[in-house]
């Protein structure tokens, strides 16, 4: 598969300051896409994460600061990133926080940040975003999921994590047919285990989690230009993965 051609769009990445995010950002800045890389506190990171997607062949790059879960902060994101480099034509919304923890065990604070970066966070930028692209009659939004939420899965262990996840894909389904007529896609990557992950299962499928370029080769498949009617789709990238097998 050729890489898309994003020469002259803005892409912007939530959380790419580092792990998947990062990954998702240098890969579209290998496009020809202007490039703003956000962050909330790693101000440092981001500004690596700048000067290689420069590297790497963005026109131009900046950095962007702010908490996803908060409706002013995501105006300002957005605002700041339309001022430098226009009105973002492609929006990643990979932000979300994980507790690897029993329910019963995760305090109100972080079952709120769970809930709020994963599933409010999405909802905030995506509709942030959407003027402009309607406006354009071009838009591109590409959510981060989790394998197997379509179907429900859930456990006692992680539990708001497994909520929220269910919430993005319902939410992306509602996006894309919301938008069918306005000439944006928005669709979901939903991985298993990546590299980068908090934790790692006893047994991964093909003996390996995924790879951030695993993640990458779907994000590029939903951008490409012959990709105009995929929509409202969620691209399970778990290496064969089947929790429900008994």
């Amino acid at each position: 598969m050729d890489d898309p051609d994003l020469s002259e769009q803005t892409v912007l990445v939530t959380g790419s300051a580092r792990g998947v995010g990062r990954a998702f950002v240098l890969a579209l800045a290998e496009c020809g896409a202007n490039a703003a890389v956000h962050y909330h506190t790693s101000a440092d990171e981001a500004r690596e994460v700048a000067d290689e997607a420069r590297d790497r062949g963005a026109p131009e790059v900046m950095t962007v600061q702010g908490d996803v879960t908060d409706p002013e902060s995501v105006d300002g994101i957005f605002s700041a990133v339309e001022a430098e480099l226009g009105t973002v034509d492609v929006l990643v919304n990979n932000v979300g926080d994980f507790a690897p923890r029993h329910w019963e065990d995760i305090d109100f604070e972080t079952w709120n940040r769970v809930l709020e970066t994963n599933l409010n966070g999405t909802y905030l930028c995506s509709k942030r975003a959407l003027p402009a692209m309607r406006e354009a009659g071009y838009g591109r939004i590409v959510n981060v999921g989790y394998a197997s939420s379509e179907k429900g899965l859930t456990s006692p262990k992680n539990f708001p994590y497994f909520v929220a996840k269910s919430g993005v894909i319902q939410f992306t389904r509602m996006l894309a047919a919301d938008t069918q007529d306005d000439g944006i896609t928005v669709n979901v990557i939903s991985p298993y285990v990546v590299e980068n992950s908090a934790e790692f299962p006893d047994e991964l499928p093909r003996d390996r989690p995924a790879s951030c370029d695993d993640l990458v080769q779907a994000l590029l498949f939903f951008l490409e230009a012959d990709s105009d009617y995929v929509s409202g789709q969620n691209l399970e990238i778990d290496g064969g993965w089947l929790p429900e097998t008994v």
